[in-house]
């Protein structure tokens, strides 16, 4: 009995030290909800940039006018080709040097390249006129009549416009322009003015040109300042006897008074006519104007070369940019390649830089040497394109020859012209 009750104090006392629990099920509290968040702005993903095609315009040069080489006005021209870099996203403008003739030059490179390697050939070429007319002729380069009207503009010298064209076509775009110039020695000369071939001869003073020259183009000057002609009714080879025994008259008369000298036979090439000139040999000497611009000479003068007829004339010649790149495709950036670089704004600065007659009126008009571009007007508005390379290949070595005899006094001035029409005759009967 005792036991039970110690048993139910205990359990009492242990109840007691337990905490109190409620009775009642509590009213259930609401969860407070997570507070209300901004929505994130979702961002367009950027798109990708865009990437520029590139366009690779490969250009070959010959070396006097390599962008990158120790040549006149390189620095000019190279920065305008970075200019047009700059202008057209994506195109790069790759410059290869070939060397002017011979194995490996230009022409070689594109009819090689033509025949074998059509990728190879570049989106355009600086050739020479003479090299322009082969080259359009074999069909290494294709007209330019449907690509581009900005010879229709009037701002070009007409030598420059004759330059360009091939048979009424379209075949390049005039660069530089060069043609032939009289220069003498003012100091031995004297300050009085030379406009005729009489204030040449009056100074009895050996007159250098290259009378060995197979081309003959001095000759050519000055028959053509007759109006003579250089094709027959037929379209074949001709010499005029009596406008050339003018020009022969004048050789006889300056072999005596001592202005052609017999030996100027030895001279076959500007270059060697150029150097008997500075050696010095003689008092006055024929030559491109690109001679004398390359160095100014401070001894030497120029003038405009002194025609036999009543008007000015000179022969021109030039280097125009030419397209032989096969795919259509390819041609537009080339075109607007060649206009940029033909474009008066840069003719301005380049060919004063580089030293060549301007192809645009208005780029000469900018010179800065008043005289010089005076003189330089005379002639690059009374030059003519020099005569097509059959022609020259014809008529060049027979009048080589008969200028030889008379220089020498070998021949009269009119049989030495009647015999060599008469041989030009000969070598174009079938």
């Amino acid at each position: 009995m005792k036991s039970l009750w110690l048993l139910s104090a205990a359990a009492l006392l242990l109840s007691a030290c337990q905490p109190a629990v409620s009775l009642f099920t509590p009213t259930p509290q609401p969860t407070a909800a997570p507070p209300a968040q901004s929505p994130t702005p979702q961002l367009s993903p950027s798109p990708a940039p865009t990437a520029v095609s590139t366009q690779i315009l490969t250009v070959w040069v010959p070396p006097g006018f390599d962008p990158r080489g120790q040549v006149r006005g390189a620095d000019v021209l190279l920065a305008r080709i970075r200019a047009f870099e700059d202008q057209n996203p994506g195109v790069q403008v790759k410059i290869r040097v070939k060397a002017p003739n011979g194995p490996g030059g230009l022409l070689e490179s594109l009819s090689a390249a033509t025949l074998a390697a059509p990728e190879a050939l570049p989106s355009l070429v600086l050739l020479s006129r003479t090299d322009l007319e082969t080259a359009a002729l074999k069909g290494l380069v294709f007209p330019l009549d449907d690509l581009t009207a900005v010879m229709d503009e009037p701002d070009w010298f007409a030598y420059a416009a004759q330059l360009a064209s091939l048979d009424g076509s379209l075949f390049g775009l005039p660069f530089a322009g060069d043609a032939l110039l009289l220069l003498y020695r003012a100091e031995k000369v004297g300050s009085a003015p030379v406009q005729t071939w009489d204030d040449v001869m009056s100074r009895g003073q050996p007159l250098i040109f290259p009378a060995g020259d197979p081309q003959a183009l001095m000759t050519l000057a000055l028959y053509r300042s007759l109006d003579g002609p250089l094709e027959d009714e037929l379209g074949r080879p001709a010499l005029d006897p009596v406008r050339l025994a003018q020009v022969f008259s004048l050789y006889a008369e300056g072999a005596q008074q001592g202005a052609f000298p017999y030996w100027l036979g030895q001279f076959q090439t500007d270059g060697q006519a150029w150097q008997g000139y500075r050696e010095p040999r003689g008092t006055w000497v024929v030559t491109w104007s690109s001679r004398y611009l390359a160095e100014l000479p401070v001894d030497t003068a120029a003038a405009q070369l002194p025609s036999l007829g009543d008007h000015a004339y000179t022969l021109a010649t030039g280097w125009l940019w030419a397209m032989p790149d096969p795919h259509p495709e390819r041609r537009e950036m080339a075109v607007r390649l060649a206009e940029f670089l033909t474009a008066s704004e840069f003719q301005q600065e380049w060919s004063a830089a580089a030293g060549y007659l301007p192809t645009r009126p208005s780029a000469l008009a900018a010179w800065n040497n008043q005289s010089l571009q005076s003189m330089l007007n005379q002639a690059a508005l009374s030059a003519e394109t020099r005569p097509a390379n059959d022609l020259v290949a014809s008529i060049g070595p027979v009048l080589q020859e008969a200028v030889l005899q008379v220089i020498k006094s070998q021949s009269d001035p009119l049989q030495a012209a009647e015999a060599a029409a008469e041989r030009l005759r000969e070598t174009q009967s079938p």
